[in-house]
């Protein structure tokens, strides 16, 4: 019996919500507040400090990806729990009430996690180059389980241009079964859908009202069951999203400037991190700047604060406001004005750009790519293109989706920096009002607050109504 659902529904604010009559009436029963997330507000930062309570200065993950100094290489993506430093939060319910068990479908660094079930996408990588949907599971026999009742997870429908409902509809409908079939004290399933009309269309738009309500009719069956088998919902999002208008790209900024180098490949330029005196991480609206001589501090700090778009640039004690300070950011990191973002873009003449540049490579890219988004509007033959890959892709042939364009100005919605104003800001819903959701900042409960709630909605933290301990 699952006694705490935690559901990160990305993305989740009071416009958004408005169009979503399921989780409204779970929060009008319930506790609807503010969350208080971190910066950057990105996916894995604010995922990591909600499940151990920390600040990204604590455990280390200080974005998407990072310059891994260690190996000399950009990585964004990565999957492994270890990564993460800290006790999470199923770990110390079991120390606290041995014999807890949790069940992750979709939270991301799954792979070595401690959970008792584990459900994260992981396509196979075929030796010929090509690659195939599926998912790591834990235990394997579950593996069998789902696909067997779900068909295989639905890789291209979770990224990418033809990102949809789909890939979040497999994402509850196995939270759905491992609820039934499988004990779990705490299950947690993450919910991405938000997020792709928001980016491609803005929150503002038709568009993203429509994603909301589709999204609000799919989770509908699980919060059922959710209530059929009394288990506490908490509902949280990681950031909201707010108008993109402006892309900066911070990276083309420093190779004007002779700060970062390139190395060529048949034609094509690659980043070179180990040469270059500066480069940046780009990872929506934060890039983490690394500079290799502390002598070019100041002039690379005097450069990106000139450099339009840019709100604010962080020295490491200026991250130490914001719990930023690891050793995996960079020297330097920028954040963006409301409504900018910054692009990974290095190469000056896109003929120059690299192979990767025009595909969904999540993992090649040295920074993060909203572009992956959309078909290439210039190109009236991408659509046509993408589908003859999907037809090559399904007979077992290599392919290559060339079709992502390298004009960013189609990027309607950005996040990262912490929100500007108050319809920017992500939520917290829980299903029970009883549980202290209050901790001195008013209407907000700050991100790493969450991991001390989940804990007492399990029975497994401090008795309900007292206060929630600070991380």
């Amino acid at each position: 019996m699952t006694s705490v659902l935690l559901l990160d529904v990305v993305g989740m604010t009071r416009r958004a919500l408005a169009q979503m009559p399921r989780l409204s009436g779970l929060a009008a029963s319930g506790a609807q507040v503010r969350l208080g997330t971190v910066l950057p507000a990105v996916t894995c930062s604010v995922q990591s400090t909600m499940l151990t309570g920390l600040s990204p200065a604590q455990h280390g993950i200080v974005g998407n990806g990072w310059y891994f100094r260690d190996q000399g290489e950009v990585h964004l993506w990565r999957q492994h729990n270890a990564l993460v430093q800290g006790e999470k939060v199923w770990e110390q319910a079991r120390r606290l009430r041995p014999g807890f068990t949790a069940a992750n479908i979709g939270w991301w660094y799954a792979m070595g996690a401690s959970t008792d079930i584990t459900v994260t996408p992981r396509p196979i990588y075929h030796a010929d180059g090509r690659k195939s949907p599926d998912a790591y599971v834990r235990p394997p026999a579950l593996h069998d389980e789902l696909t067997g009742a779900l068909g295989e997870f639905p890789l291209f429908q979770y990224w990418g241009p033809t990102a949809s409902i789909a890939s979040t509809r497999w994402i509850v409908e196995a939270t759905r079964k491992v609820m039934r079939e499988h004990r779990s004290d705490l299950v947690m399933a993450y919910l991405p859908h938000l997020d792709y009309d928001l980016q491609r269309f803005g929150p503002d738009s038709a568009e993203a009202d429509r994603a909301a309500a589709e999204l609000d009719a799919v989770l509908a069956p699980l919060l059922d069951d959710a209530r059929a088998a009394g288990a506490t919902v908490i509902a949280v999002a990681e950031y909201g999203i707010e108008t993109a208008d402006r892309p900066v790209d911070v990276n083309r900024a420093l190779r004007t400037e002779g700060l970062l180098e390139v190395y060529e490949q048949q034609g094509r330029e690659q980043l070179d991190p180990w040469t270059s005196r500066a480069f940046a991480v780009a990872d929506h609206q934060v890039a983490h700047v690394y500079v290799a001589d502390p002598a070019d501090l100041e002039r690379v700090c005097d450069l990106l604060t000139a450099l339009p778009g840019v709100d604010e640039v962080l020295d490491r004690s200026a991250q130490a406001r914001f719990g930023l300070d690891h050793e995996r950011s960079g020297e330097l990191v920028a954040i963006a004005e409301p409504g900018a973002w910054f692009t990974y873009y290095y190469w000056l003449d896109d003929d120059r750009a690299p192979e990767f540049a025009r595909g969904v490579d999540i993992h090649r890219k040295p920074g993060y790519d909203p572009a992956e988004l959309f078909l290439d509007p210039a190109d009236r033959f991408a659509k046509a293109r993408a589908g003859l890959g999907l037809l090559r892709k399904k007979v077992g042939l290599r392919y290559a989706m060339n079709v992502i364009p390298l004009d960013p100005s189609c990027v309607r919605g950005t996040h990262g920096r912490l929100p500007s104003t108050d319809a920017d800001s992500p939520l917290l819903l829980c299903s029970d009002a009883s549980l202290p959701f209050w901790d001195g900042a008013g209407d907000t409960v700050a991100a790493a607050r969450v991991r001390d709630l989940v804990l007492q909605a399990a029975r497994v933290g401090a008795p309900a109504g007292a206060p929630v301990g600070a991380p």
